[in-house]
């Protein structure tokens, strides 16, 4: 495999017009979706790397240190100045030369980080079907109270009871569907996170394979 440092300069100057582009595998709109951004299920590595890249895209995980370091470099909590002393630390193997092996590294980056979004998408498809459920049930619960409070007698105490447990458990209802709300902000950010992260370690590689 040979990567020139021309490639690698092409390369680190596409990421961001890759940025721009990636609208473009968006899926339709998702009425399960209820994020701003579009919804995107998986990356492709061909917006951030334009390189070669190892023809069986699960090679990385037949070398022990190249799974050992993806999965080290994937993982959010790997600041990008440890991600760079990482990739300085690798070297050429006994058939494959080290621009091969970084390529073959950022490949095994690449699908951790993608799995990761992609479980982190469809969880947050499930989070907006439940507070759609749960909206349902708020509204559904409104209208039952309503009109059992326009049908209760002032000296019938049983259903002044019922219609007080109405109450508290819409209260309830209500409490859970704001807080979800409020966490929606970062929940819709953490796919745009990971996704910046694969741009920010492709242009980490490219810079080293370029560097020799």
């Amino acid at each position: 495999m040979r990567t020139s440092r021309g490639f690698a300069r092409l390369a680190v100057a596409l990421c961001a017009a890759a940025v721009a582009a990636g609208a473009a595998l968006a899926q339709p709109k998702d009425p399960d979706w209820p994020c701003v951004q579009r919804k995107v299920v998986h990356l492709s590595i061909g917006m951030m790397w334009t390189g070669p890249l190892p023809e069986d895209p699960h090679a990385w995980r037949d070398d022990p240190e190249l799974a050992a370091l993806a999965a080290r470099i994937a993982a959010r909590r790997t600041g990008m100045e440890e991600v760079a002393a990482l990739l300085a630390q690798v070297g050429p193997g006994p058939d494959a030369p080290r621009a091969e092996r970084l390529a073959t590294l950022f490949s095994g980056v690449f699908a951790l980080i993608d799995a990761e979004r992609a479980r982190i998408v469809d969880g947050t498809t499930r989070y907006a079907q439940r507070q759609r459920a749960l909206s349902e049930r708020i509204d559904a619960a409104q209208a039952a109270l309503a009109a059992a409070e326009a049908a209760a007698k002032p000296d019938d105490f049983d259903a002044l009871d019922a219609i007080e447990a109405q109450r508290d458990t819409l209260a309830w209802d209500v409490r859970i569907y704001e807080e979800r709300n409020r966490s929606l902000t970062y929940v819709c950010e953490s796919p745009v996170i990971l996704e910046k992260r694969a741009f920010a370690v492709a242009r980490a590689v490219m810079a080293e394979i370029e560097g020799g």
